[in-house]
């Protein structure tokens, strides 16, 4: 029997802890990620010592770039690597759907179709060279001629926004 049969199943179904913060363009997290793409969270030659009651790993903290040792109880550490275990049925990479290498879809479709699934409005390009014929909107105040200046999604954050057209007024 494996270690992993040997673990209580309860301790696969906890949830995730998920820490969503702003971190400037991404780099800085691609960086961090993309180590654990293809590996474990913490691999054996990390690992310095084990006795009954401690684990002592090696491990480089981001700013330091010195590699340091850290001891931790047996318990602490178990926990601490499970917070690194996908829960049942998560890929860490897809390798099917729309993010396969073979998808014909580009990410720019998803995000159209994504769009559209949020009800976001967008301008579409016409069939015809011809537009079609429409009222204009006026104004209720002045009778002038209305034009858009901006488009919104659905919680009202501008999707596209434009200057006003130059108006000479003297």
């Amino acid at each position: 029997m494996g270690l992993y049969d040997q673990v209580d199943a309860s301790v696969w179904k906890k949830k995730w802890i998920v820490d969503i913060r702003a971190v400037g363009d991404g780099r800085s997290v691609l960086k961090y990620l993309a180590p654990y793409v293809h590996r474990v969270a913490i691999s054996d030659n990390r690992i310095v010592s084990v006795d009954e009651k401690t684990v002592t790993f090696r491990y480089t903290p981001s700013k330091s770039r010195q590699s340091k040792t850290r001891s931790v109880s047996g318990h602490q550490f178990v926990g601490g690597f499970a917070q690194h275990v996908l829960p049942s049925r998560l890929q860490k990479i897809r390798y099917y759907g729309w993010m396969s290498p073979n998808s014909g879809i580009s990410p720019e479709e998803v995000r159209w179709l994504l769009a559209i699934a949020l009800g976001w409005a967008f301008t579409l390009m016409l069939a015809s060279p011809v537009p079609p014929r429409r009222k204009k909107s006026l104004c209720k105040e002045c009778g002038g001629e209305l034009r858009a200046v901006l488009v919104t999604d659905s919680l009202g954050h501008a999707l596209y926004s434009r200057p006003p057209p130059y108006r000479d007024t003297g």
